[in-house]
């Protein structure tokens, strides 16, 4: 193997991801603000955030993983130089983009009773309702703004999503800070404060993301002349073949997630704290793997567009081989400072939560040990997941990523969180055994894809 043909793909790789990597911790940005501003509220306030959060997120992951089907229908268009199928698959995404975001809204509202089934304090349950309502329905400017972002993620332009998602959080941070805490003329919400604050800078983020495009020389073309008259039924369709098993995907493995942060909670507050730590942690170095992926998916498409198998092959591993340097970095810094890391979520000050913030303390530790290990295959299974769906291959790694999940990763999980002494790590160890059966088995499909298609290409 040469490894040089690989690295010399890492400058345009990076190029390409970084904005993207950036754009996603802008959105967990978000989730941040909202935490740290109803904290100072109170823990009723703060656990309303989080189980409201919690079903926003399954929302929120449906939508996201439908619209990534547009990205390599855009990407292989763009290196066929076909104007007319980037313009029109721009049409038609965006229209379907608007419609799952609405029904994903009606969903959201219709499946709160399930709080109720959950044995949360009526306290918490009172106040998540209205922030879900809101909250929930700033997913279709969310899902709208995906729509946007897919299309120019797949003209290979990364950088614009980035610019609209920093702008609209200054536009959140003013209005959660106005509206929680009633500075000025504005009233004193509290906890719908924030969910306005979300759905203000969420509609001002679509705005963003418009205009930014409309007025590129680049773009502008593909916005002119839009009718309900080509909307062709055939076209739909193929999006939706695509986005549906997509969503599905990225459903799975948000869902098992939650799992784990219900199994936590059954356990003790601070089992669950300690999840919540080590989750936030996991979660803000895997948005480098989620670039990657996005740059997965947009140079494989390129290069199916262009029937280049071969150099398909390279570019796609030149990635894996990124996302498993960079995820193994962070998987250093996780061993060498897991009994550090979580003194930083902590108030080391409060001598009542002395003893608590010790058991949270050795908790998190353990969890940021095997989370060391885990990121490394969840980096591995989202790029190749990406590079599957730059060749258009969605329904067979649907069903690999439901059997890794909840075939071999929940029951994991729940046997030895529940039954062992080891609890929350269990939890951990049946998700890093979910995501390794995956990033297995989902590489194994593409390895066998691209060899096939490598053959076929040659008795051509």
């Amino acid at each position: 193997m040469n490894l040089s043909q690989y690295t010399k793909e890492f400058p345009y790789n990076l190029k390409l991801a970084y904005p993207i990597i950036l754009g996603m911790l802008g959105h967990t940005l978000i989730g941040i603000v909202d935490n740290f501003m109803v904290g100072n509220l109170g823990s009723t306030e703060l656990a309303a955030v989080s189980l409201g959060n919690s079903f926003i997120f399954i929302g929120m992951a449906i939508g996201i993983g439908f619209s990534t089907a547009i990205t390599p229908l855009i990407a292989e268009a763009d290196a066929e130089k076909d104007d007319k199928k980037i313009r029109t698959t721009f049409h038609h995404g965006l229209l379907l983009s608007i419609i799952i975001g609405i029904a994903i809204f009606i969903m959201i509202v219709l499946a709160k009773p399930i709080m109720l089934l959950m044995n949360q304090p009526a306290a918490v349950v009172d106040l998540a309702s209205p922030y879900i309502d809101w909250v929930g329905f700033s997913l279709i400017p969310v899902i709208i703004f995906q729509g946007y972002k897919q299309f120019a993620d797949g003209l290979s332009e990364t950088k614009y999503s980035m610019y609209a998602i920093y702008l609209a959080n200054v536009v959140h941070i003013f209005f959660n800070y106005v509206l929680i805490y009633g500075i000025w003329f504005f009233p004193k919400l509290g906890i719908l404060g924030a969910a306005l604050g979300t759905v203000i800078s969420r509609i001002m983020m679509v705005v963003f993301m418009h205009f930014l495009l409309r007025k590129n020389e680049k773009f502008k073309r593909y916005f002119k002349n839009f009718s309900f008259k080509e909307i062709r039924k055939s076209i739909l369709k193929k999006i939706i073949n695509l986005g549906f098993p997509s969503a599905m995907q990225m459903l799975f493995e948000v869902t098992l997630f939650t799992a784990a942060i219900w199994l936590s909670g059954s356990i003790s507050k601070n089992s669950q704290a300690g999840n919540q730590i080590a989750l936030t942690m996991a979660t803000t170095t895997f948005m480098f793997a989620l670039g990657l992926n996005v740059t997965a998916m947009i140079r494989v498409s390129n290069q199916k567009g262009l029937h280049d198998y071969k150099n398909l092959i390279i570019t796609a591993r030149s990635i894996f081989l990124l996302a498993i340097i960079l995820e193994s970095f962070f998987a250093f810094l996780f061993i060498v400072f897991h009994n550090y890391l979580p003194h930083l979520f902590l108030n080391m000050a409060v001598a009542s939560e002395t003893i608590d913030n010790a058991e949270i303390i050795d908790i998190t530790s353990k969890l940021l040990l095997v989370a060391a290990v885990f990121q490394i295959s969840d980096g591995i299974q989202v790029v190749v997941l990406g590079a599957l769906r730059g060749l258009q291959d969605v329904k067979i790694p649907m069903y690999i990523t439901f059997v890794a999940y909840w075939v071999i990763g929940f029951p994991i999980s729940y046997y030895l969180g529940k039954c062992t002494s080891l609890e929350s790590t269990g939890i951990w160890i049946g998700l890093l055994a979910g995501l390794s059966s995956a990033a297995l088995f989902l590489y194994i499909r593409f390895h066998n894809l691209t060899k096939k298609l490598l053959r076929e290409n040659k008795q051509e």
